[in-house]
């Protein structure tokens, strides 16, 4: 990568950080792109520079950082299987990589999880698509559960997934509003307890 595009991407870098925490803070709306540049530390029109308006950058903020949720939680499963674990294991590293994940960008998260309950949105066909994709990984990982006889052929795949990520994302934010005295380690054993106990029918 030459300099010039290495240059631009830690501008976008900086504009994403800032974006996501003013809008995480006072709402997009309440959030002006003076104050996205200002946070950011360039100028105004670096910021329609790289992205043509507020929207753009938002619709980029959410792909961009349903990329690294998904690309975590996917390393952490292979990482998993290549050791010859189980898909269960495989799931239960993903939970771990996905509070990781959520502890080190919680306004991102923060910003998903409030912008899911939104309606007429302008972005809400991307806000979809973002979402399919975290999703997809844990369905391919309950697939694979299924077909190799850990889990019962009568679970609902779509469902289960969409619920072990929901429980993620809502006991992380519970966990750094509310508890956070508590560990990463503690939070994420009493998750893998619920896995275990709820998913498979088996004791931790």
């Amino acid at each position: 990568m030459d300099s010039s595009n290495t240059r631009r991407d830690a501008t976008r870098r900086k504009l994403f950080e800032a974006a996501v925490t003013l809008i995480a803070e006072q709402g997009f709306s309440s959030t002006t792109v003076d104050e996205i540049a200002e946070r950011a530390g360039v100028a105004k029109g670096t910021v329609y520079y790289n992205f043509a308006s507020k929207n753009v950058l938002f619709e980029e903020l959410l792909r961009h950082g349903i990329e690294l949720l998904a690309s975590s939680l996917q390393t952490a499963a292979d990482e998993v299987t290549d050791r010859g674990g189980t898909q269960v294991d495989a799931l239960d590293a993903m939970i771990r990589a996905g509070l990781d994940f959520i502890a080190r960008y919680p306004a991102l998260t923060q910003l998903y999880v409030a912008e899911l309950w939104r309606t007429n949105r302008a972005w809400q066909s991307t806000l979809m698509v973002v979402r399919e994709r975290a999703i997809t990984v844990v369905e391919n990982v309950l697939r694979e559960a299924v077909a190799g006889g850990e889990l019962s052929e009568e679970i609902d795949i779509p469902l289960t997934a969409s619920a072990l990520f929901g429980m993620v994302l809502v006991a992380a934010l519970d966990w750094q509003s509310y508890q956070p005295d508590r560990s990463i380690d503690d939070v994420h054993a009493a998750l893998s307890r619920l896995l275990q106990g709820r998913v498979t029918g088996r004791p931790a």
